[in-house]
This record gives structure tokens, sequence and C-alpha cells, in this order.
């Protein structure tokens, strides 16, 4: 995962630089719109808790599908589906037990193939693929597994935002 400062237009990661994955990301899910993207990622932030960072993988990022190397879309327009990741603990809580590859650390996709497992998503998941026309699938994992993941075996993601931590106000904090 970025650093606190993030990443900069250079920097390389998944074999590809920062730049050329936001411009993949723009141009193959949002049309090149950046008020899409910035409208997608604020309906996500809404949802997630603090200390939530929120990236994107797959095909959305490289352009092409890992399986097959088929460019993105390569089934037609809306074929493609996002592949979001919510990484934090808070994130893991949304998903049910029987919601996991590893136990309390990486959760299945919430997709049509797993359309219960975190049930409080699934309002958002909606919102999301009519926003972008597409499926987008939705899994959780520690910031430990992200890191092999992504660092250790070099699979290419797309940090859309991270939300900061933050503090619960209580009703007793109001003024009387």
């Amino acid at each position: 995962m970025a650093d606190s400062t993030g990443p900069t237009a250079n920097d390389v990661q998944g074999g590809l630089p920062e730049q050329e994955k936001r411009d993949n990301v723009l141009r193959l899910a949002f049309q090149g719109d950046p008020a899409r993207l910035e409208t997608f990622c604020r309906a996500i932030e809404d949802v997630v808790p603090p200390g939530t960072t929120v990236i994107l993988r797959g095909s959305a990022v490289t352009g092409k599908r890992w399986r097959d190397e088929a460019p993105f879309d390569a089934d037609g327009p809306g074929t493609s589906d996002l592949d979001l990741t919510l990484v934090g603990e808070g994130a893991l809580l949304f998903f049910k037990a029987t919601g996991w590859f590893l136990p309390g650390i990486h959760t299945r996709p919430l997709s049509d193939v797993d359309p219960d497992i975190a049930p409080d998503l699934v309002p958002l998941r909606r919102k999301l693929m009519e926003m972008v026309r597409r499926p987008v699938n939705i899994q959780a994992t520690r910031d430990i597994f992200a890191r092999v993941r992504h660092d250790v075996f070099d699979q290419a993601y797309f940090t859309l935002f991270v939300k900061p931590e933050g503090l619960a106000v209580s009703g007793s904090m109001a003024k009387t």
C-alpha cells in the first residue's frame, strides 16, 4: 500500500506507473469523466468506516484480464466488472462468517455469486452498479494481506481514497 504521503504519478507498482493506472481507471470505468469517479468515491466514503483505504484492482486498473489478457470489456460494453477492495479492520465487520477466504483476514467478494455475505453493503453495491452500468464486486481485507498481495506479489491496484480515522461524536457532546 502507499505510504502516508501517497504515490506520485511516476511511481510504479504492479508493473504500471501510477498515472497510467489512474488514466486506465478513468477511461475504462468512468468514460474519462473525473466527476463520475468523484461521485463513485463519495458514495463509498459515505458507507465505509473511518480508517478504510479503498482500492480498485483488476482489469479496470491494468486494462486487461489477468487470466487470459483479454482487454477490458472484451465481451462487450459493461461486461467487465470493477473489483473494489476495502482495506482495514472496520471494513471486515460488514462480512458474515460465511463470507471469508481467510477467516478474520480476507473476504470473498460480495458479488452475484455470493450476494448474501455482506448484507449491509448490498445497497452500496447496487448504487455503484447503477452509476457505472457494470458489475461491482466488493471485498474486504486486512492491511497486512493487502501489502503481501500488492507489494510482494506486485498485483496492480489503484487507491481511490483513504478515509481518515475519525472521532465518533455522541449525543452527549451536543449543545444544550
